[in-house]
């Protein structure tokens, strides 16, 4: 391995680590007079880290293909590209038909953060070792009957490592013809639409059916991320990443499934998503009839 090739591919914190561990020691003995260390003394920490940890950070580089449209929830996509980013020598490309920026609200105003894809379909690597699809109402359903999405997909999809999604994502891949008879969840209210799709739809929030695997809605896209990472590289990696996001969840209140919500705030949602559930149904059956 040629360590200072690789050493400039990483983003992870190690150089940060090993920077602040330097300065503490300095410190400790020179508290006077302290100073940073020079750039060749970070670097030929930061290598030294690396050798020692080699056996933890080694291995080929890990090339990530993030489907994004208009109309996804943008915390389906920044949940996972958080996680996958802090993985060392990876390469990850932001998937779309062309570069201009798409929103992450469609139809409606212009989208808050707009987000700008690196790679179009035509560019896209030969081989991936993860392809993921976020979800997103009402992009999902426009990405459902999209030929050239699930062209792509389907393509793309019968020779990557991992096929995944989080949140609705998991009905565009059903669309695509990826999930027929698989295990898969979606975002709770949508799960049961997968079986028409070819899919079992099956409660968790990350569902691993060989090398499908799919998260449940929005926030479970980070814990859909570390799993991936674990099984990428290793759960102590996974940990590791864990513990730099300081990903240590708190919530306010116990509400984040339905089995667990209030059930005036349960009913609430299903009200007002009875027209997405119906659209969903409707999308899916349609999808399907073109297989």
């Amino acid at each position: 391995m040629n360590r200072r090739y690789f050493s400039r591919l990483l983003s992870w914190p190690s150089v940060v680590l090993g920077y602040s561990a330097m300065q503490t020691s300095q410190a400790s003995a020179k508290p006077a007079a302290v100073q940073a260390p020079s750039k060749q003394a970070a670097d030929e920490h930061h290598l030294a880290t690396m050798d020692r940890y080699a056996p933890l950070i080694g291995g080929p580089k890990i090339t990530i293909g993030m489907l994004v449209y208009p109309g996804m929830f943008l915390q389906d996509l920044v949940g996972p590209l958080t996680v996958f980013d802090a993985l060392m020598n990876k390469e990850i490309h932001l998937l779309w038909k062309d570069l201009e920026p798409v929103g992450n609200e469609s139809p409606g105003p212009a989208a808050l953060i707009p987000v700008k894809p690196t790679t179009t379909f035509a560019q896209c690597p030969d081989q991936l070792d993860v392809l993921f699809v976020p979800g997103g109402v009402p992009g999902t359903f426009t990405m459902m009957e999209d030929p050239e999405v699930l062209a792509f997909l389907k393509a793309k999809g019968q020779t990557a490592r991992y096929v995944t999604s989080v949140c609705t994502g998991s009905l565009i891949l059903g669309a695509a013809g990826l999930l027929k008879g698989y295990k898969a969840t979606s975002y709770w209210d949508t799960r049961d639409v997968l079986k028409e799709l070819g899919a079992i739809p099956t409660r968790g929030r990350i569902v691993i059916d060989r090398n499908r695997i799919t998260g449940g809605g929005v926030t479970a896209g980070i814990d859909f991320g570390l799993k991936l990472v674990a099984l990428l590289k290793s759960r102590v990696y996974a940990e590791a990443v864990q513990l730099y996001l300081e990903y240590d969840p708190q919530p306010p209140f116990n509400a984040g499934s339905p089995e667990k919500a209030q059930p005036l705030a349960r009913q609430f949602l299903k009200d007002m998503f009875a027209g997405m559930r119906a659209n969903a149904f409707a999308t899916a059956k349609r999808a399907m009839q073109r297989h």
